[in-house]
């Protein structure tokens, strides 16, 4: 049976708020990074690191979040995930060191691996009709504004020097906000959770951890290193461990278990798209965010206020997007909207390189609207595709592996992207000026958006279902 209590709108504002802090902090540190690296004498691959370790922690967590939740009701691993992304925050506000600030970021990921698994599964459990698909529209639209609104917060609390903390206040905001949440969570988000427990895949996740792992360090200090022996090594392990996790998961899933990440699923061939989706495009937008940000910032020696504020035009045309980005689909069907999204997006960048090209240095935030405008509007359509082409074909039995699948990759994609175009800016700006590692960087996305365009319009067997996904019940407590 399902419980029969309902969330109410205090309820709702508690989860969405708990939403937006882990996924603000994603992007909060983009603009803060000039300021990091002049405290730490940080290098450029460390600032990576910073951005993406908290991605790779989050990641490599989120699935066995989404199980804690489904064993030991969700409101009680939603509120431990606040308890330690708090703590985690504060370590990271007070770190002295870029090794400490490192490890905290980590633990900011996994508290926020606890923290996101929960929203969106309380919501299908607890509403329905109307009060259901407004709820949900308004955890998609959160999600996707939460990278830009991390951009432009930063931006202010680095320029505003608050109490005279710079850019250690980006972190020590969130004391307050997780303050309130832990104080009004019991009376107003209701506590479910599955009927059944279901166990928890140790081994899965330790070799997807370790295997994705691997693969960041290897790209993390390989430029350091010159791609010494224990770069290559690193490289070498990341494919073994994950034929090592195919195995595993192979086995568990015809004993009867609950794999992390079930075989079965990576048949799909709506499964596998969405897959693809996620690594090309959301390693692009995070990997796009960093090195946007750090040009605005070292290259044309924008404030972090001003460089927050370049993004606005982009967050705007994005919510804009997104509201528009259902009657595409149901109008000319999730292909076509994704590859109106590319194209989209596609020219954006084109009009930024030239933008960058034309009037480097003079180029303020105005002259950057045109092209973010664009770039918004295009990713408000990819990202409105992802999961329901992820989702389409998946039985209901599996819907929430599949979807903690798809958030895993897509998370961990976004944690990859600073690594990926971050190299490239990196190893640019080591022969020429930031002119020339932006517009590197960007051409490079744009090779990446066009892999993408190829990959949709070769996969027709992909879009062919038209089946609606449904949520397993579950018990309430």
């Amino acid at each position: 049976m399902m419980n029969t209590s309902t969330l109410g709108r205090a309820g709702l504002l508690v989860l969405l708020s708990g939403q937006l802090l882990p996924l603000i902090d994603f992007s909060i540190v983009n603009v803060a990074l000039d300021a990091m690296a002049q405290t730490f004498n940080a290098s450029p691959i460390q600032l990576e690191l910073i951005v993406a370790i908290y991605g790779i922690a989050f990641a490599v967590c989120l699935a066995m979040g989404g199980r804690f939740g489904d064993n030991f009701g969700r409101r009680r691993v939603f509120l431990a995930g606040v308890w330690l992304f708090a703590l985690a925050s504060l370590l990271c506000g007070i770190a002295g060191s870029v090794w400490v600030l490192l490890v905290a970021r980590m633990l900011q990921g996994a508290g926020a691996a606890l923290i996101v698994p929960q929203i969106l599964a309380t919501l299908h459990v607890t509403l329905s009709g109307q009060r259901h698909a407004r709820a949900i529209g308004l955890y998609g639209g959160i999600g996707g504004l939460a990278f830009i609104i991390g951009q432009v917060l930063g931006g202010f609390l680095v320029g505003a020097d608050i109490g005279g903390y710079g850019w250690r206040s980006v972190f020590l905001i969130n004391l307050p906000v997780c303050l309130i949440i832990l104080l009004t969570a019991h009376r107003f988000v209701p506590n479910t959770r599955n009927e059944r427990p279901v166990a928890i895949d140790l081994q899965g996740t330790l070799l997807l951890g370790g295997a994705v792992g691997c693969m960041m360090l290897a790209l993390a200090l390989g430029p350091i290193l010159h791609w010494s022996w224990p770069c290559i090594l690193l490289l070498a392990l990341f494919p073994l461990l994950l034929h090592r996790l195919r195995q595993v998961e192979l086995k568990l899933e015809m004993q009867h278990g609950a794999p992390l990440l079930p075989p079965s699923l990576l048949r799909l061939p709506s499964v596998r798209f969405a897959i693809s989706l996620a690594v090309l495009f959301f390693s692009c937008w995070s990997g796009f965010m960093f090195a946007v940000a750090l040009t605005l910032q070292s290259g044309l020696g924008l404030n972090s206020f001003q460089s927050g504020n370049a993004f606005i035009a982009l967050g705007a045309s994005y919510f804009i997007g997104a509201q528009l980005s259902t009657r595409m689909v149901e109008r000319f069907g999730k292909r076509a909207t994704l590859l109106w999204g590319c194209g989209i997006q596609m020219v954006g960048l084109a009009v930024l390189m030239a933008t960058f090209y034309r009037s480097w240095p003079a180029i303020g935030i105005l002259t950057l609207a045109p092209a973010t405008i664009l770039i918004g509007f295009g990713q408000s359509f990819i990202v409105s595709t992802f999961y329901r082409i992820g989702l389409a074909d998946v039985p209901a039995h599996h819907a929430g592996s599949g979807s903690a699948m798809l958030s895993t990759v897509q998370q961990a994609s976004l944690g990859l992207g600073p690594m990926l175009l971050g190299s490239v800016f990196s190893q640019v700006l080591l022969r020429h000026d930031y002119r020339a590692a932006i517009l590197a960087t960007l051409a490079v996305e744009g090779v990446i958006m066009l892999l993408l365009i190829a990959r949709t319009a070769f996969s027709r067997r992909s879009f062919q279902s038209h089946r609606a996904t449904i949520i397993p019940p579950v018990c309430g407590e």
